[in-house]
């Protein structure tokens, strides 16, 4: 069984990202973005709104602070200065959950702060540090070193596969820094085997174990709702509330 989840409210000021609007309507768990790598205070509030009239359960999707990069390049940060900005994002959109009477539901760390928890002892820890603090599920990805963290540290962590994303032949997660179109079928499909089967097809053509709990389509991608609504229709028969 599975959920499908969105990282989304990733718009800032006048500028628009992402079509949330259609979006939100296909997904059971909404990853808002806390302003470090997209979003603003303003975009923030109005994605909250959003997800509490399709009835959608929200959780954290903070970054690395670099808002140019779209959080998706590593930088050299330590442990405690990593929690410390993760406390500050969470902490915000969880202000903007009690103003509409909703909780936190997840977090799940942006873009290469991701892949570092992934692989980078420190990292995962601090996103653990947080989790300390707002005692909620972590998303991450199955069989890294974020896992075997949380679990030492008594977090729970929601293996999640990426419906418009390769897979390299070691497992790991393909992060660009923009999102192609995917075609929706094949995004359907391969989200279907990974819960049926817990496998994807790697890069290389290997076949690569995965951990399937919740599905994520990204609002970046260009046709996410075309992809989301095929994924949504693939899983109907295994999905199940978060």
């Amino acid at each position: 069984m599975a959920t499908i989840n969105c990282d989304m409210g990733e718009s800032f000021g006048l500028w628009r990202l992402g079509d949330d609007e259609g979006l939100m309507p296909l997904i059971d768990i909404a990853n808002v973005a806390c302003g470090f790598h997209a979003s603003d205070f303003d975009h923030m509030r109005a994605t909250v709104r959003l997800a509490r009239r399709h009835g959608v359960r929200v959780g954290a999707h903070p970054s690395l602070p670099d808002l140019q990069g779209f959080g998706r390049r590593e930088m050299k940060i330590g442990r405690e200065e990593m929690a410390n900005c993760l406390i500050y994002q969470i902490g915000a959109l969880t202000g903007f959950l009690r103003a509409e009477g909703m909780a936190l539901s997840h977090i799940k760390p942006h873009g290469a702060l991701y892949g570092m928890a992934a692989r980078q002892e420190p990292i995962a820890h601090a996103v653990c540090d947080a989790a300390d603090v707002f005692q909620v599920p972590i998303l991450g990805l199955k069989g890294t070193l974020h896992e075997s963290v949380c679990a030492a540290r008594g977090h729970r962590l929601v293996p999640e596969f990426f419906a418009d994303l390769d897979y390299a032949d070691d497992g790991a997660l393909i992060i660009t820094r923009h999102h192609d179109a995917r075609d929706p079928e094949a995004a359907a499909r391969a989200a279907l085997r990974a819960v049926t089967e817990g496998l994807v097809t790697g890069t290389g053509g290997r076949d690569v174990a995965v951990g399937a709990d919740t599905i994520c389509v990204h609002s970046d991608t260009p046709n996410a709702v075309a992809v989301a609504r095929a994924v949504r229709e693939a899983l109907r028969p295994h999905l199940t509330p978060f």
